[in-house]
């Protein structure tokens, strides 16, 4: 995938690295098997994997970042083998599509294959991170508070932690496809808004840029249906890895 020069990073030890892609898994799929294949209600596309990684259908392109078709790159490259229908725009053009095949051959061989490589997955999404802070500075009035904010979570277990979880949960934030009335909802935005370098503070201004985000949010996407979710997820930012 393109991107600046990476980061430095997270110093995890492997339990801690298998810790954060369960804790990834249990929040996007609650820890399923059968969630390692979904899409959404209210989306246009299907999400895949622990991390729920996006991936469009032939001839849509939404607002939020492709993830999906780089992670299966990623994966390859790292010896695993994945089927060629996996490597193009998804094959299923529709949510009612999607699930009328959920417990076809396909959909069933990719859930094996995501569940067995969890630490790629996780290596795959740490991976984004190294690449977000040059983006994030870039794009930045305060270049240097995000800096600080970034490496002073990133010295800690589960500072690294809120770091790896939310950028694959919302994004950098310098998209500016990813902007309602202006204003974004991702990682960048999140450090900006910290009143201190730590994971209770990055929990307390994550929670407030997504509130943010649905006041935001044009009325037919509905988001306020999935605050209360948004927000458990960050309150678990302030638990130990």
């Amino acid at each position: 995938m393109p991107g600046s020069a990476p980061s430095a990073s997270p110093q995890l030890s492997p339990s801690q690295l298998q810790r954060v892609g369960q804790r990834i898994w249990q929040n996007e799929c609650a820890g399923t098997v059968a969630g390692l294949t979904s899409w959404n209600t209210g989306e246009d596309f299907a999400s895949l994997g622990i991390g729920h990684f996006i991936w469009y259908s032939t001839g849509k392109k939404g607002p939020f970042e492709e993830s999906f078709p780089p992670l299966v790159s990623f994966m390859e490259a790292r010896g695993v083998k994945m089927p060629a229908w996996a490597k193009g725009p998804c094959p299923w053009g529709s949510k009612a599509s999607f699930e009328g095949d959920k417990n076809g051959p396909r959909q069933t061989a990719l859930r094996t294959t995501l569940s067995k490589t969890v630490a790629l997955q996780t290596e795959f999404i740490i991976a984004r991170l190294q690449r977000a802070l040059p983006k994030m500075k870039a794009s930045s009035k305060k270049p240097s508070l995000v800096q600080a904010h970034f490496d002073m979570l990133l010295a800690t277990p589960e500072g690294a932690f809120c770091l790896i979880d939310y950028v694959n949960f919302k994004g950098e934030g310098t998209a500016p496809t990813e902007r309602y009335n202006g204003q974004g909802w991702g990682l960048l935005q999140v450090l900006e808004g910290m009143k201190q370098p730590t994971p209770a503070a990055f929990a307390d201004a994550a929670k407030a840029v997504l509130s943010r985000r649905v006041q935001n949010a044009p009325a037919a996407r509905k988001e306020q249906r999935w605050l209360a979710g948004w927000h458990n997820r960050c309150d678990g930012y302030k638990r130990k890895l």
